[in-house]
């Protein structure tokens, strides 16, 4: 591939003034940002609520319904094994061709995985080859991920005010809430539509199915728009480099290490809340024994406060900076864990729905800051990787087994302990916090001086 594709913007003559692409409009950036990582989410968290609802019964030998719950768990994280990869080729296209192409790319990688799982066959059907495609189908979910939310943040950020910077980057974030909830609420919806019996047939495909109809608005909205100026000067400087992951690994680690560790209690809060929280809240024999419609209104009204605080995060990101905020958000979370226990543990309703409210708008703080301090960690021409990379290695690292190792502890010494590993995940982003600088005065459109870049200045 040459330095220069035909699909970005030509390198200007010496001598030359950059010719900078039409400009996106906001209500466009926020609009193509917004809908695209909401559709993403939205396809990855429906196999998160099937993953324990329906598929330990329908993917996988009948026998002990923990084990069985466990192992459709392990195909869960499956997906955070594949996101590095798809940060890496993804994030390697959207440095070398453009921002647009490759977000355009992501969502139909993960489209077309989860339309795939909504008509794979079940075990009783095809016996071992089932949960064997149900992973594969899981594997492009990943793989989709991981170069959609590094793009979404870049065109977000990358068109945004430096002072708005980081309210620009919670508009992608808010895909987090949305998705979740329009999963939740599809599956609320059949469940509560249907017996269990047809749910359990056929009805648990349609929320897979229906991801076709987001594929195509997302990728009408995505297709509207124009290169970023960022990604624009890169090109006409000639400073795009030929293998970003490598470029990243070589000069700019530091900051692809402090990105994971930074993210680390995020994801595993997360999956706290929401996978192992359903999965044991409707637990008979391990857990609350709630009925499931019941434990998912929970979990809405627990989501609905984690899109509030998502854009009020950016904001107070913009007015204190993403260091302080995220220190005082991290150290909220460390003492939260310590309440776990017995917020959730009691089983009744005020203190589960108090333990969802306030693990979910923690979760919106420490979230919606993100999508501007990973970019501003890295330079232009690696950015869309460097980005990537450090965000899916917190989810390899934090998010992958978490539900699993919550399932166990929870089962194995009790709800206490689950608590104790998010105060302990805590502790290392508080101290990778405390190590990091402040970015948010730094500008995303500067060239950089050779390869070297803005690499952790």
């Amino acid at each position: 591939m040459t330095d220069v594709d035909a699909r970005a913007p030509e390198p200007v003559r010496p001598g030359a003034a950059p010719q900078d692409p039409p400009p996106n409009s906001r209500g466009k950036v926020l609009t193509a940002s917004l809908v695209g990582t909401s559709i993403e989410f939205y396809d990855f968290y429906i196999y998160a609520t099937a993953a324990v609802l329906v598929f330990p019964a329908l993917f996988f030998p009948e026998g002990d319904m923990m084990a069985a719950r466990l192992q459709s768990l392990a195909t869960f994280a499956i997906a955070f094994v594949a996101r590095p990869i798809g940060s890496w080729v993804f994030g390697h296209f959207g440095d070398r061709v453009g921002r647009k192409a490759t977000l355009v790319a992501s969502l139909l990688t993960m489209g077309v995985a989860t339309i795939a799982i909504g008509i794979l066959p079940t075990y009783a059907q095809a016996g071992v080859i089932a949960p064997l495609l149900l992973a594969l189908c899981r594997f492009g979910q990943g793989l989709g991920l991981g170069g959609e939310w590094g793009g979404a943040a870049l065109l977000a950020t990358e068109n945004a005010p430096r002072a708005k910077r980081a309210f620009y980057g919670s508009f992608p974030q808010l895909g987090a809430p949305i998705g979740f909830f329009l999963a939740n609420g599809v599956f609320l919806t059949i469940t509560g539509t249907m017996s269990d019996e047809a749910f359990m047939t056929w009805g648990w495909r349609l929320p897979f199915l229906l991801s076709t109809v987001l594929i195509v608005v997302g990728l009408w909205v995505r297709l509207t728009l124009h290169e970023t100026p960022a990604f624009a000067k890169i090109v006409a400087a000639g400073e795009r480099v030929k293998t970003p992951m490598v470029e990243v690994f070589r000069r700019n680690w530091p900051a692809v290490v402090l990105g994971t560790l930074i993210m680390l209690a995020t994801y595993v809060l997360f999956y706290l809340m929401t996978v192992f929280s359903l999965g044991f809240g409707t637990d008979p024999e391990n857990g609350l024994g709630y009925d499931r419609s019941q434990f998912l209104v929970f979990l809405l009204v627990g989501v609905v406060f984690f899109g509030i605080f998502t854009p009020i995060a950016g904001i107070i990101a913009d007015r204190f900076g993403r260091r302080p905020t995220l220190i005082t958000v991290t150290t909220a979370i460390i003492v939260f864990g310590f309440a776990m226990g017995p917020l959730m543990g009691n089983g009744g309703t005020v203190g589960v729905l108090a333990f969802l409210i306030i693990g979910l708008s923690l979760m919106g703080l420490t979230f919606g800051p993100m999508a501007a301090l990973l970019p501003e960690l890295f330079p232009t021409n690696v950015r869309y990787t460097g980005a990537s990379v450090a965000y899916n290695l917190a989810g390899l690292l934090g998010a992958s087994f978490a539900p699993y190792i919550a399932t166990w502890l929870a089962s194995a010494f009790g709800l206490n302990w689950v608590g104790g590993y998010l105060v302990l995940v805590g502790a290392l982003t508080l101290a990778a916090l405390l190590v990091s600088r402040e970015t948010k005065d730094d500008s995303l459109d500067e060239i950089p001086s050779g390869l070297a870049g803005r690499a952790r200045r």
